[in-house]
Formats: C-alpha cells, structure tokens, sequence
C-alpha cells in the first residue's frame, strides 16, 4: 500500500469478517441481486407497457434507474472487501464512488420535486394536465435532474484530488463526505460550495415539495372523494420515499459534521442502512402502493 504517495486508503468501517466473510459475502450479493432485480423488474414493466408511459411513472423509472447505477457503485467493492484481509482501495476510485453517490443522491431530490409538480398539475390542474406534462417538459425534467448533480458535485470532487492527504485511514464501508477528514487541510472553497449544494440540490427542492403537497392538500381537503382517493395513492409513495432519503441523508451530512465515538459495529450498521434500504425500499414502495404497476407485477409473477 503506496501510504507516501496517498495512492491507496483503508476503509475502517468493518468489524472482523474472517470467521463469517464467506456467509456475510453470500448474505450482501443476495441482497445486491435482489436489489437490482427488484429495480430492473419494475423498470422493464414501465418500458414495455405503453398505460405505464406517463410522466408519473417515467419518473419512477428514472428514480430505479438511479437506484441501480448507485448499488453497482457501491456492493461490488463491498463484496471485494468481505472477502479481502485489508480493505483498501485507490483514492481516485474512492472519488469517484463519492461522485456517483452525491450526484446520485442529489439526483433523487430533484427526481422528487418533478414528480411532486407533476402531481400537483394532475390533480389540481387536470384539464391542462396534457398541455403542461408534454414529452418535452418530461424530458427537459430528466435532463436537468441528472446533468446539474454532476456538474454540481464534479467541483468538490475534483478540489479534494488535488488536495494533500495527511491521514489513509477512512472511518466507514464507502467514500462519503468523510473523505475530507482524510485532507491535511479542509478547503474553504469546498466548505462554501458544500453549503451552496446542499441549498439548491437539497433545501430547495424540499421546500418546493413542501409548497407543492401542501397546495395539493388545500385541494383535495376540498374536493370529493374520488380526488382524494387519487390524491393518496399517488402521492403517499413519493412522500415515503422522500422522507426515508432525508433521514438517510441527515444522517450521512451530520455523521461527517459531528465527531462521534460509534463502535465499528454501530457505524456499520449506520452505513449498511444507506447502501441496502433506500435501493430496496424504492421498488418495495412503488411496486406494491402504485395500483397500475401492482398490476402488472401481479400479471407478470401468475403467468410465469
């Protein structure tokens, strides 16, 4: 391991896995292809079956779409690790596991504030439902909600590679914002476009979900009981998955912000949670609260 050069770190998140790694890396690649069959299931359903392409659904196609390129990122290394006496990797590919998991991460937030829109057109506005949502405005959404994250999160990431490394050692399973405990010196530019992601990638996007299902409340408060009939099952998924990544991502921001004396085991635990509910939770939710794709998942597994 070149420590001079800083070309490779440890992780330290793992408690001893010696005894049981065969039985752990049995236990994580059975939860990673469930993850990816789970998403890639529901992803194909939303592609082949044309009631499915709506720009509700088209988002939470994109939304599975994340979750896959995010647990490819993250378990192959993690199963390389169980199996390996040291848990070390190069720091670039460190980088690049913290770029796909903040660009990732700030993509879902974004994907989220669509969809919230995209609800609030449909149930508060549902003549001009058509003319709003078109193919168009669905496809500047996805553009967007993937291309400003990583433009956005390249910054810090490209600063922290030419920063100079005093420490090799990574308290965690993956490369998240504790990278920068590892740099000899942490750089204010890097702390003050820090706080400027977190407002326009996350704060706002919040906000504008909060003002979003709250105007679509006020309506269906009012409206009959169809329309809040509607209202529920399409809007209760979005806000369940919303308020599981915020608690995933509070964790992750306070967890590099406030020192802490976690045992490996508890922050192995903290950090398995962020790479094993959110990517199962999203398919969980979607496939069995959204009635239309519960549907075809119901088709698909009888006529097998």
């Amino acid at each position: 391991m070149d420590e001079v050069n800083g070309t490779y770190i440890t992780l330290d998140g793992y408690v001893e896995v010696s005894k049981y790694r065969y039985l752990y890396f049995v236990v994580i690649f059975t939860l990673y292809i469930l993850i990816i069959c789970s998403n890639c299931t529901i992803v194909y359903l939303i592609w082949r079956h044309k009631n499915l392409h709506e720009p509700m659904y088209i988002f939470i196609a994109a939304l599975l779409v994340n979750s896959i390129i995010y647990s490819t990122a993250m378990y192959p290394k993690l199963l390389l690790d169980v199996l390996s006496d040291k848990q070390i990797m190069p720091y670039s590919a460190c980088l690049f596991q913290f770029y796909v998991f903040y660009t990732i991460g700030s993509s879902e937030f974004l994907l989220l504030s669509a969809m919230a829109y995209d609800r609030y057109v449909s149930i508060c506005k549902p003549l001009q439902y058509s003319t709003i949502m078109r193919k168009t405005t669905v496809s500047m959404c996805l553009f967007f909600a993937w291309l400003v994250p990583a433009i956005q999160i390249a910054v810090p990431t490209i600063i922290s590679s030419q920063i100079k490394l005093c420490d090799f050692t990574l308290k965690g399973i993956f490369c998240n914002n504790k990278i920068y405990e590892l740099q000899c010196a942490r750089s204010r530019v890097i702390n003050i476009f820090g706080i400027f992601c977190l407002v326009d990638l996350v704060a706002l996007p919040i906000l504008f979900i909060i003002f979003t299902y709250t105007k679509i409340l006020i309506i269906t408060l009012n409206s009959c009981k169809e329309v809040r009939k509607k209202a529920a099952e399409t809007c209760l998924p979005h806000l369940l998955v919303l308020i599981c990544f915020s608690c995933l991502l509070t964790y992750d921001v306070s967890a590099a912000r406030v020192e802490s004396n976690y045992s490996k085991t508890a922050r192995l635990i903290m950090m398995l949670q962020i790479v094993l509910y959110h990517p199962l939770f999203n398919p969980l939710v979607y496939g069995l609260k959204m009635k239309e794709i519960s549907k075809h998942l119901k088709k698909l597994f009888y006529s097998a």
